[in-house]
């Protein structure tokens, strides 16, 4: 590094310049991370929708500057990908997918930033891939996977920043900062750890830099829509987020925060390299501010009770600093131990992935693998029965008098019911369904209330106390016996009539969160 007065040691030599990209080296981030591409290519096609890219779905056909769950960049995203792909579950997740290579490809380069040379590059890239929740992020389509890729970016425009002493960085990590900003509010942690780390460093002399505050502002400019949409909205999306970490802290989702660190953040035998990155940035000045960024928000959502996998995205950096000192290690040792470490670590490396890749992506259509999956994977289960709830309602539907059909209406409990008769429900000709929840509220009720009422995910005793004259009509299931959250919590249908509240005050009372 160059703050230390130490060359970087190359495992296998090359006679090209170090300043210029080399082919070997970009033909082996490139090779990983089309790997991983080819994988999620091959199996994201099974199962089915998540709620979440339900929800993501239904808001992508509004378009806004801003919705109540979340900022506007990842329904804008995927809309475009409805209209190239139309409702393709591999053609829709591409875009995650996608993200997830880059920022592999991205933490490669940061380990060449840093001194590495191939095997580090090659490492950091491969420690990355087959992390959990970067594997995970390439299953769906989740706003958390622009949000990782966003915090990976920002990190290599930081170390880029502080190699060169160019303040004109600042403008990239204003960018991405403004892009993470429309993507998931959570980035407001790395913000704080990014200034944080620059008053507690050298780097603090940037702050007397017009590039360093052109940053702020550009950062700002891409904001600036959304940031008027949540004033416009008094701020709903502040109290959406209060309502979801007050219901994820009793609900025990905020448990275990530091064992997620090496059990979802990272592969647990690229754990190493975390710490040993952690410590080699700690203790060279200059890119010191760099453990900042990890070690602030990592305090900030452990006071806070946030969830394990928020500091996935952290990682990484870490993880690429620790590869180009493990690389400078074996570089020391005898070549019979070198390639003992390099086994035993790959090895371990290898083993750890492909148990995560098979409690997490959708590898096997029947069988064992399958419900080893399903059996530990609750968010693969929520994936299951969405078609054959539509079908049920529509059959319902089918089954009441003209004069009942000729004013109905589908209500439902939740976005992942919302997004599913929405986008599921056209081939039945089945009318838009009516939520209170997220931002489907902001949308209000029809012009023409509906009388006759299908009832969607509330429990017997929600329904008597909401509408009149309701009675069972059918039941929410899957022909696979999945249990998931549909059949088990609200698996009854019903058909009603007319909210017991007239209409404005009912959507004014019922108004949801989920």
């Amino acid at each position: 590094m160059a703050s230390t007065g130490r060359a970087p040691i190359e495992i296998i030599p090359s006679s090209e310049s170090s300043n210029a990209p080399r082919r070997a080296e970009w033909t082996i981030l490139l090779s990983i991370a089309a790997a991983v591409t080819l994988v999620h290519l091959a199996t994201n096609g099974r199962y089915g929708f998540h709620r979440d890219e339900l929800q993501f779905l239904s808001d992508a056909r509004h378009l806004d500057w801003g919705f109540v769950a979340y900022p506007p960049l990842t329904p804008f995203v995927e809309r475009i990908g409805l209209e190239i792909f139309g409702l393709s579950m591999v053609g829709l997740r591409l875009f995650s997918v996608l993200a997830q290579a880059a920022a592999i490809i991205v933490t490669g380069l940061m380990a060449r930033e840093l001194g590495g040379g191939r095997l580090a590059q090659g490492t950091a890239a491969l420690a990355v891939a087959l992390s959990p929740l970067p594997l995970f992020e390439g299953t769906e389509f989740q706003y958390t996977s622009f949000d990782f890729l966003w915090w990976v970016l920002i990190a290599y425009f930081t170390i880029r920043l502080l190699k060169t002493e160019n303040p004109r960085w600042w403008l990239a990590i204003g960018a991405a900062v403004g892009l993470g900003l429309l993507t998931k509010y959570s980035i407001l942690f790395l913000i704080a750890g990014i200034l944080g780390g620059m008053l507690l460093s050298r780097a603090r002399r940037f702050l007397a830099s017009g590039w360093f505050w052109a940053g702020i502002a550009l950062a700002l400019l891409i904001f600036l829509p959304n940031f008027l949409w949540l004033v416009r909205h008094d701020f709903i999306s502040y109290h959406f987020l209060q309502h979801i970490h007050v219901r994820d802290v009793g609900e025990g989702r905020a448990d275990g925060f530091l064992q997620d660190q090496f059990l979802i953040c990272v592969n647990l035998y690229a754990a190493p390299l975390c710490i040993a990155g952690l410590v080699a940035i700690l203790r060279d000045r200059r890119y010191r501010m760099l453990a900042w960024m990890y070690l602030i928000p990592l305090a900030l959502f452990f006071f806070a009770k946030g969830r394990g996998y928020y500091m996935a995205a952290a990682y990484p950096m870490l993880i690429a600093m620790g590869a180009a000192e493990g690389e400078r290690w074996v570089a020391t040792l005898s070549n019979l131990w070198r390639w003992v470490v390099m086994i035993v670590f790959f090895q371990g490396i290898a083993g750890s992935g492909a148990y995560a890749g098979a409690l997490i992506l959708p590898l096997a259509s029947t069988g064992p693998l399958k419900e080893f999956a399903f059996q530990r994977n609750p968010d693969l289960r929520e994936e299951i029965g969405w078609p054959e709830l539509v079908k049920t309602v529509a059959g319902i539907r089918d089954s009441l008098t003209l004069e009942q059909q000729a004013s109905i209406g589908i209500i439902v409990g939740n976005y992942g019911e919302q997004g599913a008769i929405e986008m599921l429900g056209p081939a039945y000709h089945l009318p838009p369904p009516i939520s209170l929840t997220n931002s489907a509220w902001l949308r209000d009720y029809p012009a023409s209330p509906p009388t006759t009422l299908i009832v969607v995910g509330v429990s017997p005793e929600w329904a008597e106390k909401i509408f009149t004259g309701c009675h069972l009509a059918g039941h929410n299931g899957n022909s696979e016996g999945v249990k998931n959250e549909e059949n088990q919590y609200h698996p009854d249908i019903f058909v009603c009539g007319a909210p017991r509240l007239p209409w404005p005050q009912f959507w004014i009372q019922y108004q949801s969160f989920g």
